[in-house]
Formats: C-alpha cells, structure tokens, sequence
C-alpha cells in the first residue's frame, strides 16, 4: 500500500523574483502553505475543494516534461492511484491540457497538464471556495459531529443556505454556515450550483448520495 504522507512537505524554494507570495491554509492538510502566484493559488483551491483528493503535497519534486524538467505543483492522492498536477501557462506551447505519463525523479506517475484554460473555467468554482474556506478555518476547532452530522440529515432534500442557517442559527449564522462548507468540503454534500453562480444565500445545497 501506498505511504499517503511520502510527500508531506514542499522543497525549500527561494520566491522568484517579481513574484507574489499568497500564504493560505489547507483544512486538507491541517497546515499552512506558501504559493508564489495567483494561478498557483486558484489551482490549490481546485484541489483543496475536491473531496476524492485524500491528501497533497505542493512543489515536492521534479518531474521530467519531454527533456526539461519541471518543478511539480502538486502530487495528489485519491483512493486508488497518485498523480502529479503541473500548471501549464498559457504562452507554454506545450500547454494541451490532457493526461500522459513521463519520467518522475519520485516514480512512475501519471502527470495531469492543467492549462491556463482550465483554470480560467473554473474560476467561479474557486471564487466561491475562496470565500468558503476562511468560515471552514475558523469555525473547524468549534464545529461538533454531533452539528455536522443533524445538518446532513436536514438536508436529505435541497435547501438553500438561508433555509439551513435559519434552522441551526441561534442569533450567529457563522457557525451553521461553517459547518454547510465542510460539510461540502468532505463531500457529504452537494452544491452544482457553485460551479456556474456567486455563493449567496439562495445556493441550494444537495444530499450526497455517495458519501458515507
């Protein structure tokens, strides 16, 4: 079986020159992490929201791309298999999108080109967990599984967020609302329609059939 923490930590990195430093933290992870652009930050979000991602790692190796070799964004792990994320900017020529396998200093890994493209399409998406996960960070310590779990069963039928908040609000929504995002994060529930529309109180949040 597969070490889910053999990356557990990024390589030491200088910022390059010019570059941003946005620091954030993964409830992923249970810790922070350093990114050194905007695009960096949208794809963490991608992988932070993604409950079938168990655990990630950012800039833990290298990893071969034709014959350069390329510092990985991301290594991810689902249940049954790992990959390396790479973003692919948009003046790269070789940036196709698309899956292939390469030459990994780690192993043999499936290596996941994410375009500027790609990340462009889900900016909605990752606005919105960007919103989200500040609620999920301060709320994490004071959210009981006794809470989390009567939410879940409250919403067996879509309900909106205000229909939500109104029920397990007493005077200060915060900390229903906390508990709706992890619960969205650890994927019991559902929201499509954070993909194509702004968070707001109207966001009708679903069952999730598959989650246990």
């Amino acid at each position: 079986m597969v070490d889910p923490l053999r990356f557990n930590r990024a390589l030491e990195v200088s910022r390059p020159r010019g570059a941003h430093r946005i620091e954030a933290f993964s409830p992923k992870l249970g810790r922070r992490l350093t990114l050194f652009s905007h695009a960096a930050f949208r794809l963490w979000l991608c992988i932070e929201s993604d409950p079938s991602i168990l655990v990630f790692c950012e800039r833990h190796g290298f990893a071969q791309l034709g014959e350069k070799w390329r510092l990985a964004d991301f290594w991810v792990r689902y249940a049954d298999h790992e990959e390396l994320v790479v973003r692919m900017e948009a003046e790269d020529p070789d940036a196709q999108g698309g899956a292939c396998t390469q030459d990994c200093i780690d192993s043999q890994l499936k290596i996941r080109m994410m375009s500027a493209a790609e990340l462009a399409a889900a900016h909605i998406w990752t606005s919105n967990w960007e919103r989200m996960l500040p609620c999920i960070v301060s709320t994490r310590r004071v959210c009981s599984k006794n809470l989390l779990d009567e939410i879940a069963r409250f919403v067996s039928q879509p309900k909106q967020l205000s229909t939500i908040e109104w029920e397990f609000s007493a005077g200060d929504p915060s900390l229903a609302r906390g508990a709706v995002f992890t619960l969205l994060h650890a994927g019991r529930l559902g929201a499509p329609q954070l993909r194509t529309e702004a968070l707001s109180w109207l966001t009708v949040f679903v069952p999730n059939q598959g989650a246990c």
